[in-house]
């Protein structure tokens, strides 16, 4: 038998194997079909009720935002309408403090300094990892679409735009991590304004022009040697809204000494234990509201939005190319790494995390979404507790590959509408800087708007030029901030299952103290992921 006939016949049984394969598993799927009874399917709605409920509250908050466009209703009217809306935002606003400063404490000192620092190194590759893909995929998507095409003349201008320099954001989000006062970081961040000031400056003139002005007129030779000057300079300033970076700091950090204390420490770890498990008792009963929230809140930003006329040509494309990054970057690359990394089904990982991948949609927050993030992954996908207590609160406040990707691809369409070509080192600088301000965003609505600015100083585009994009970033402002979310879940899964042996040697080491923790009945407490499971569901609500 010749070499090619023995290639031929490996070919063939691969062949007949693949076939067997499919055979086989279309044969378990027709079985599984035909075993459905009414119970499993009652049972089915049951698990899934919130999830469908809140599906359900989109699309009628879509079809409702949309008839009641031709009513015309006054600014007013739409703030009265929205307001069930408002009311869910600010009850999960209202969560978010107490849960990243109880989860973060909880979680570090629930582990050696050692793992939580192997934990945070592989969390910080992986974050870092994915901003740069987003970006690059900005860049691609936005080089061969090339949405910008033609002039920005006829372009709908909208907003005002927020005058910032890179050093002074720089500095700012350094500052912000270390917050002088942390009663004033609980509402209040750190924000450089700017004042424009008038001083005199001397003026050099020569001896004998001087000598003559004193001699005519003393006041006049004065006036002379000085002159008046304005310059632009910065102010310490502050605005509304949660400091979470500086939260972030120091519960990473007073965690850690907890953790070391050891016994003497015990004390404020049960506090922070039973204190993360009231707010997700709390987070359990606003579930039941969420799909309600949500409905009006999409209803009312339909509403509210400007008439579609103004989205012209450019725009449109513009949205269209955003739409298609984000996609790529949530649909294929992070699937794809999390299959790649752990070699699990992605999609039921996803499938999981619908309801706070809907909830990002309706609140384009993902720091507002963070305690149903939290609910999502602990109760559907069961992740380890310590680690979406570690990465979760991290990865809301500096991981944004939606906004990145965004940014990066907003600044080369702006490029684009004002025919500027930019050349190989420009659009490097972009994306280090687009990947560097992301981190900077906040995560509250449209913040990254006002980092936007600092991409286009980095390559002198002009600023004003935002205003060109305002008009659709209501929209596209949800939809990368799923994006988020989804990078910040299987984040956390891929975080797990890369520290499943830090983990396991810690339940081994703290095997006694499981066993205590169960008997005293603290939830919340248990270190082994086992033991979490065959705990009794009493009054928690399960999604």
């Amino acid at each position: 038998m010749t070499k090619s006939d023995g290639e031929d016949s490996r070919s063939g049984n691969r062949m007949e194997r693949f076939q067997q394969g499919v055979r086989k598993r279309t044969d378990m799927a027709k079985k599984r079909v035909q075993s459905i009874t009414k119970d499993d399917v009652k049972s089915y709605l049951l698990r899934n009720f919130f999830v469908l409920f809140t599906v359900i509250a989109v699309i009628v908050g879509v079809i409702l935002g949309f008839a009641l466009r031709s009513y015309h209703l006054s600014y007013r009217e739409v703030k009265y309408f929205s307001f069930p809306g408002e009311l869910l935002m600010r009850m999960l606003q209202m969560l978010v403090l107490p849960l990243i400063v109880s989860s973060l404490v909880t979680g570090v000192a629930a582990l050696d300094s050692k793992a939580s620092g192997k934990m945070g190194l592989r969390a910080v590759v992986y974050y870092m990892s994915t901003t740069i893909i987003a970006v690059l995929i900005g860049i691609i998507m936005v080089v061969i679409i090339h949405p910008g095409k033609g002039s920005k003349e006829k372009m709908h201008r909208e907003g005002k735009i927020v005058r910032v320099t890179a050093a002074d954001a720089f500095l700012d989000l350094i500052r912000n991590m270390f917050p002088p006062n942390l009663v004033e970081a609980c509402f209040k961040q750190f924000k450089t304004n700017y004042e424009e000031r008038t001083f005199k400056a001397p003026v050099a003139q020569n001896e004998s022009s001087v000598l003559a002005a004193i001699i005519n007129n003393v006041t006049e030779a004065v006036e002379n040697l000085t002159q008046l000057k304005k310059e632009v300079i910065p102010v310490p300033g502050a605005v509304n809204g949660v400091n979470a970076l500086g939260l972030v700091v120091f519960s990473l950090s007073f965690g850690l000494v907890i953790g070391n204390m050891k016994e003497q420490g015990r004390a404020l770890r049960d506090f922070f234990d039973s204190l993360n498990e009231a707010i997700m008792r709390l987070v359990a009963l606003i579930m039941w509201y969420a799909p309600l929230g949500i409905m009006f809140l999409i209803a009312g930003k339909i509403v509210e939005m400007e008439d579609m006329g103004v989205i012209g040509g450019q725009l449109a494309m513009y949205t269209v190319t955003v739409i298609i990054g984000l996609l790529i970057h949530a649909i294929v690359v992070l699937p794809l790494l999390y299959f790649l990394i752990t070699r699990k089904n992605p999609w039921v990982f996803i499938g999981g995390l619908l309801q706070a991948l809907i909830t990002a949609l309706g609140t384009s927050s993902s720091s507002a979404t963070l305690p149903i993030t939290f609910k999502c992954l602990e109760e559907n996908n069961g992740v380890d507790k310590r680690i979406t207590r570690f990465v979760l609160p991290v990865g809301a406040t500096i991981n944004m590959d939606g906004t990145a990707l965004y940014e990066a691809l907003a600044a080369i369409f702006i490029a684009q509408v004002n025919n500027m070509e930019l050349n190989f080192g420009q659009i490097i600088t972009i994306s280090i800087t687009a990947t560097a301000a992301s981190i900077g965003a906040a995560g509250i609505p449209q913040a990254g708007l006002v980092t936007m600015v600092i991409v286009l100083t980095s390559v002198g585009l002009p600023t004003d030029d935002i205003t060109l994009i305002i008009a659709v970033d209501w929209f596209l402002d949800r939809l990368r901030t799923t994006t988020n979310v989804l990078g910040d879940s299987i984040g956390a899964g891929i975080v797990e299952h890369l520290s499943r042996f830090e983990l396991r040697n810690k339940d081994a080491e703290m095997g006694n103290s499981v066993i205590e923790e169960n008997e005293m009945k603290k939830p919340y407490q248990l270190i082994s992921q086992e033991n979490e499971n065959e705990k009794p569901l009493d009054t928690e609500t399960k999604m």
